[in-house]
């Protein structure tokens, strides 16, 4: 992959090694940019987060027990900003547009890395409509990268370590431009905040398939989560996408 690392952008190799990661660079790295990858890969990894209480909550559970291995970090982003923007790029599509966007923007304005706000917030309209093609989405992207390069808006505050509430960060996310319930709880599991279930026309139907039911309301699928308290959305996730990581697991 390509990060940009203290300015430059930099190819970047993560592999398994003997039960860690190992991380390589091209080039040599200033103290300050070994920082930043150091950061960089823990958020991605979710190195940071424990997951210990999850386990023992689905270590009886015959749906989940499987992912007491280690499953469950859910891969995100360098940064909560990029994570953001992805998810935008989602919405109301299908997956073939959200690569023909995220491809744009990291080819045509972050030199194969994710571009930086600024970059992002100084490309003309014409790039959104016309390379992106983003559509309505656009005028939402152009204006989300323009208040966080211009420090109106600080996305990586939204982190669990600093400590805001769920409730709070739930209603800042709904407040950005473009980001509704779907956009939100996707968001938010990418925070490593997993109450929320994410609702969408692939899992609902995956549901209801796992399921067997003909039809289940939104509320009531959340009612049977709800013991899974603050994992809820995790536990759901995570049994619509077993079959990803094959029976073996």
């Amino acid at each position: 992959m390509r990060l940009r690392l203290d300015g430059s952008v930099r190819v970047v190799t993560i592999r398994p090694n003997n039960g860690e990661l190992a991380v390589e660079s091209t080039g040599r790295l200033s103290a300050p940019a070994r920082v930043q990858l150091t950061g960089n890969v823990r958020r991605m990894f979710r190195l940071d987060e424990d997951f210990v209480p999850f386990y023992e909550m689905i270590e009886n559970d015959p749906k989940l027990a499987w992912t007491a291995s280690g499953a469950g970090r859910m891969l995100a982003s360098p940064t909560v900003f990029e994570d953001v923007v992805k998810t935008i790029c989602t919405t109301n599509c299908a997956w073939s547009g959200t690569v023909r966007m995220i491809t744009a923007l990291v080819e045509r304005l972050g030199e194969g890395a994710f571009p930086e706000p600024r970059v992002m917030a100084a490309a003309p309209a014409r790039f959104y409509r016309d390379v992106a093609r983003a559509g309505y989405r656009g005028a939402y992207l152009k204006t989300l990268a323009a208040d966080v390069a211009a420090g109106v808006l600080d996305l990586e505050a939204l982190r669990p370590e600093f400590g805001l509430p769920d409730a709070e960060v739930e209603k800042k996310l709904l407040e950005l431009p473009g980001v509704g319930p779907y956009a939100c709880a996707h968001s938010m599991m990418l925070l490593g905040r997993y109450h929320r279930l994410i609702f969408d026309s692939w899992t609902r139907p995956a549901y209801l398939r796992l399921s067997g039911r003909r039809r289940a309301s939104d509320s009531s699928i959340v009612r049977a989560f709800r013991g899974y308290g603050a994992f809820a959305g995790l536990a759901f996730w995570l049994l619509l996408t077993h079959g990803w990581v094959g029976e073996e697991s």
